[in-house]
């Protein structure tokens, strides 16, 4: 029931019938009024024929399924509240449909008590909608009639100013303050009858605001009379304003001026609160980040260990120091993430130096082989010889390797087709002069189109709980940071490639040197 007694009108659209019919016997026996459909397509000629308070809708339908038909409906009328049910493990498309302007989810098995709260909240925002949209209309009626009347009408004006949430002060010819209404003097402190008749504007403003109101004719532009600014108050602190001032004209001849100041200390206090919520959640990603790379390293610590603990069972020597080996560069690479944490935060340039970049694959696929083997996925490379040397940051190399091969070994973990052979496949090559090329090939589950299209966007993630969302936004980033570029070719059930590009050079002018030759 709406807020105001009167009870919703509900469309139900779900391919289930035995569903919409036990929907529509719940709701029925709460006495709303119900409409029901059995395709998206039929729930929106419905929609547009009867015209429903509420739309309730299953997301997963054949052909229009309940993320379209929820943007149908918000085309037609943004207005309409659209709640979405969802079955379990399909909380993306939820997350979705409430960016669509979903007014709620609920999941199957549906609840009675889940539905009434859930269609409460909605008619309370139908509600709220309505009286806002009224309260809109009626005052922009009343700021329209009190523009053509103002030097007419004085008595209503005084009544609309007294009522304004805002600061207005007007003056007579003579700059003596005339209104000075409650909003007013919530702003500057001074009560009414210290102000009335007994001050001119000139005592309340800075002379920047105050030539506002010099204006000698009437003028049909005045949107340059508006401004931010700042006033003084009684105890003269300064308080942050916008600011609208002009001088008032009738006939032509100039009776007066009128200012308006909206207060803008809570604006402010609400803008300084968001900075620190982007600041925030700026902290987040950078944890988020480096949890995404513990991750990784975490492979290397489990596959030195596997080692360590095979060579002391078969009391093999040669076991023991290659996983110990593995375990100590993995230490390394811990300490340097922990010491990369200060500088994650800021852009900064790569630390570039001559190095193999076969010899980073083959270390990055040393780490990965146990747990690709431990899946029965076959880990395999091609390097091209032809690359040798090259100046690249090594270690942001083999954290950008480290994310893909990762997410391909995952990307065949999630594979619902267990009958394939899995396999991730690592290429280098060089492709000319100024480029190599990485390949991170694998034959997991693929990607849609849809998918593809958010996979570098924050927080998007493909595995779920599982997943933070930034692995491939930190490598896209240690990318750029090296003049490349990183692309992705999927197809859905057959399998993914992305490709690294990056600039070749076989040398870099160091600091001494590029000095040296400044000074020549």
């Amino acid at each position: 029931m709406l807020p105001n007694g009167k009870m919703s009108k509900i469309l139900v659209v779900d391919d289930e019938e035995a569903n919409v019919r036990l929907l529509a016997m719940s709701l029925r026996s709460d006495g709303h009024e119900v409409l029901t459909a059995l395709s998206g397509e039929q729930g929106l000629e419905t929609f547009k024929k009867d015209n429903p308070d509420l739309v309730i809708t299953d997301i997963k339908m054949p052909g229009m399924d309940g993320i379209e038909v929820l943007k149908q409906i918000k085309q037609l009328d943004s207005n309409t509240e659209v709640i979405i049910i969802t079955g379990h493990g399909d909380i993306d498309n939820a997350i979705e449909a409430l960016k669509f302007g979903a007014s709620d989810f609920i999941n199957k098995p549906i609840r009675d008590e889940v539905l009434t709260v859930s269609i409460k909240r909605a008619e309370e925002k139908i509600y709220i909608k309505r009286q806002l949209q009224e309260h809109t209309d009626n005052l922009e009626r009343r700021v329209q009639q009190a523009t053509r009347e103002i030097t007419r009408q004085s008595n209503f004006l005084s009544k609309l100013i007294r009522s304004s949430h805002e600061g207005i002060i007007a003056t007579g010819q003579d700059l003596k303050i005339v209104i000075y209404n409650p909003g007013a003097q919530r702003i500057f402190g001074y009560l009414h009858d210290e102000v009335l008749n007994q001050r001119k504007i000139t005592e309340l403003l800075e002379p920047e605001l105050l030539s506002f109101l010099e204006q000698k004719k009437p003028s049909s532009g005045n949107e340059q009379n508006r401004k931010e600014a700042c006033v003084y108050d009684k105890n003269r602190e300064l308080i942050p304003v916008r600011f609208y001032g002009t001088p008032l004209f009738e006939k032509k001849e100039k009776i007066g001026t009128v200012c308006f100041f909206q207060d803008l200390r809570e604006i402010k206090r609400l803008e300084s609160e968001l900075v620190q919520n982007e600041r925030l959640a700026a902290i987040g990603q950078t944890v988020a980040g480096v949890a995404h790379g513990v991750k990784n390293i975490l492979h290397g610590f489990k596959g030195g260990s596997y080692l360590l603990n095979l060579g002391l069972e078969k009391n093999e020597k040669g076991k023991l120091r290659q996983g110990w080996d593995m375990i100590q560069r993995n230490i390394q690479r811990t300490s340097e993430l922990v010491l990369d944490l200060l500088s994650f935060s800021k852009e900064r340039d790569p630390q570039k130096q001559s190095c193999q970049p076969n010899t980073i694959v083959v270390d990055v696929c040393e780490v990965m082989k146990d747990l690709a083997a431990k899946n029965r996925i076959e880990l395999t490379t091609d390097l091209d010889p032809a690359i040798g040397f090259t100046i690249v940051d090594p270690h942001s190399l083999h954290q950008c390797l480290a994310n893909l091969i990762s997410n391909a070994i995952d990307a065949c973990l999630f594979d619902e087709n267990v009958s394939k052979k899995w396999c991730v496949h690592v290429k280098t090559e060089r492709v000319d002069e100024q480029i190599i090329r990485f390949s991170v090939s694998d034959t997991g589950m693929g990607m849609s189109p849809e998918v593809k299209k958010k996979l570098f966007s924050s927080f998007f993630s493909t595995k779920g709980h599982r997943g933070t969302g930034l692995g491939l936004l930190v490598t896209r980033k240690l990318i750029k940071e090296h003049d490349g570029s990183i692309t992705v070719d999927s197809e859905q059930k057959k399998g993914t490639t992305f490709t690294i590009e990056l600039p070749f050079c076989e040398q870099v002018q160091s600091a001494d040197s590029q000095s040296e030759s400044e000074d020549l």
